[in-house]
């Protein structure tokens, strides 16, 4: 069984809850779709869980904005956070973070951040068999959205595991995916939000910039789209 996840974005609480959660469940191995940094403080815990796991971490958009030093283009809140975090993360970890592949492809699965067209910076809310017709593989993951959900798309199947670290589909719980013999499950866990809340706070960062943990939305209060299969 391999647990895939995505969106962690330094969430260590509830990171933290999603190993553990693997762990019970006897998962071989894990793969992170990117994104281990941006929103919250906890950028180094997060990457040394990981690395001292062997995970295999793809690319994400943030972990490029913190690499490259550009900020969020959309974002002035997660500006502020990749700023903060670039200022903390430890050389080996950063070194690290800027080496993650963009794509992976095993046996008959592919997996990237954001799209096929666009590794980071693509969304797909409503994934077509169209979309997917012209790629080999018969499963595909991605994150991005932080919309959890499974789509059956003809032949082929589409998985977005949910975020980690800040979901927007309304459930406030950590996100994640596991995949044995060809099958996929979707898993949520209960982890300490006050926690990460808290040392938010104890940053001087607006309380705007976490209280949407609580309800499983953006910074703002909106969800980004459904999470049901389509």
């Amino acid at each position: 069984m391999i647990a895939i996840f995505s969106d962690v974005h330094g969430n260590w609480p509830a990171l933290r809850a999603v190993l553990q959660c693997i762990d019970d469940l006897g998962c071989a191995s894990a793969i992170s779709l990117g994104d281990v940094v941006g929103y919250y403080p906890f950028v180094n815990e997060c990457c040394e869980a990981l690395r001292s796991r062997s995970v295999v971490s793809l690319y994400g958009n943030h972990d490029h904005y913190l690499v490259s030093g550009a900020g969020c283009p959309r974002s002035k809140s997660a500006s502020l956070c990749l700023a903060h975090q670039r200022a903390t993360i430890a050389d080996d970890h950063f070194g690290w973070l800027s080496e993650n592949p963009r794509r992976l492809d095993f046996d008959d699965c592919s997996l990237v951040h954001g799209g096929w067209m666009d590794e980071l910076e693509e969304y797909i809310l409503r994934p077509s068999a169209a979309y997917f017709a012209s790629l080999p593989q018969r499963l595909f993951f991605s994150g991005h959205t932080h919309v959890q959900g499974e789509w059956k798309l003809g032949s082929k199947t589409y998985c977005n595991p949910g975020s980690v670290g800040q979901p927007r589909d309304g459930d406030w719980r950590a996100a994640f995916a596991t995949l044995a013999g060809g099958q996929i499950r979707l898993h949520r866990v209960e982890y300490e939000v006050e926690e990460t809340i808290e040392c938010m706070r104890a940053l001087a960062f607006p309380d705007a910039f976490s209280a949407n943990l609580r309800q499983g939305t953006r910074i703002g209060g909106e969800t980004e789209g459904s999470c049901r299969s389509e």
